[in-house]
């Protein structure tokens, strides 16, 4: 049978409560008591469950992560990828995650998560964009929350970003090293801040290239930057300038609906049009060519939100804190000089 707090007390001959008390190393208790105590919670390898601590502690033990329905795809594994990064940090500090998916378009007859309603978390992960309903709901259950890649209106929470200006000038650059002057850019739900920072950062390299920024090599007009849509971006691109000899999409699964659509038009992927991605979270085995990207370190983001969300819970005055991750150029075989 499982020791119980209630046995240690009664080996202590002191009161549940005092045992409760030293376990939280709380300063009303004297030396003497505490070494008692603790000397009998190892000699009879007292554990305390989750749900004790959480009588004690008033914690669930629980941490939410929330993003919409369609940041969660077996295809587009950019916010799943972050996800793990929650869980490993999670197993570091006690912590549970809770995952709840809300529909992007969520309203007024949609109800919050359960987790949520029921206060059966201690802080809420948000990750990617989220309806301004849904933040204006949570804010009235006073939770800590802390947002990944993306930045909320009200800017006093902490976030998760990633440099997405450095990353489009680094997929422009190496582009344009190659010898590439009519490079186009492509880009769903350009509202996103991720999304639209990439193309500050093509722009900022195209300007400093002293090359023309024309209308005509950018797509922004899709809703999500999913594959079907890069097949339809590089499309709506290439039927107004046949010109275009490289594309950088904003992230991987926009880049493979370009290669996919090249192919359908009988142009070779790099020979004809190089293709460059963002976030690398495509197998390499699975694109032909392998695709050329810049890396975005998604586990890590996920790691440093669950640290960020444990120090909130830790401490008692709130600050809030933006980290900056780095990323990365990968070169691979979708790119060449031209």
């Amino acid at each position: 049978m499982a020791i119980t707090i209630k046995d240690v007390a009664k080996a202590a001959n002191v009161s549940i409560a005092t045992v409760s008390l030293v376990m939280h190393n709380h300063r009303r208790i004297s030396k003497e008591t505490k070494v008692k105590v603790l000397e009998i919670i190892e000699q009879m390898n007292y554990r305390p469950s989750r749900s004790a601590r959480g009588l004690v502690s008033r914690r669930t033990g629980n941490i939410g992560f929330i993003l919409t329905n369609d940041h969660f795809l077996r295809t587009e594994p950019f916010y799943t990828h972050i996800f793990i990064g929650t869980e490993i940090e999670a197993r570091e500090n006690d912590f549970y995650v809770l995952l709840n998916t809300i529909n992007s378009d969520f309203n007024e007859r949609d109800q919050l998560p359960r987790f949520i309603l029921d206060r059966n978390i201690d802080g809420v992960i948000i990750a990617g964009k989220v309806p301004q309903l849904l933040m204006e709901k949570l804010s009235h259950y006073n939770f800590p929350v802390v947002y990944i890649d993306f930045i909320p209106a009200n800017k006093n929470y902490s976030t998760v970003l990633v440099d997405n200006v450095m990353g489009g000038r680094l997929a422009t650059n190496h582009l344009i090293d190659l010898g590439h002057k009519n490079i186009a850019f492509i880009g769903g739900d350009i509202g996103h801040p991720s999304i639209s920072d990439r193309l500050t950062g093509y722009m900022k390299a195209i300007e400093s290239a002293n090359l023309p920024i024309s209308p005509d090599l950018i797509e922004t007009s899709e809703n999500y930057p999913a594959r079907t849509n890069g097949y339809n971006a590089a499309r709506k691109l290439l039927s107004v300038n046949k010109n275009i000899t490289a594309i950088f999409a904003c992230n991987d699964a926009m880049a493979l609906g370009v290669i996919q659509y090249l192919k359908d038009q009988g142009k070779r992927v790099p020979q004809d049009v190089s293709v460059m991605g963002f976030d690398d979270v495509v197998s390499e085995s699975s694109v032909d060519p392998p695709l050329c990207t810049v890396r975005v370190p998604t586990m890590e983001m996920g790691m440093e939100a669950m640290k960020l969300i444990s120090t909130l819970l830790k401490e008692y005055e709130f600050y809030p804190k933006k980290i900056m991750m780095p990323v990365e150029l990968v070169v691979r075989q979708s790119t060449q000089k031209i």
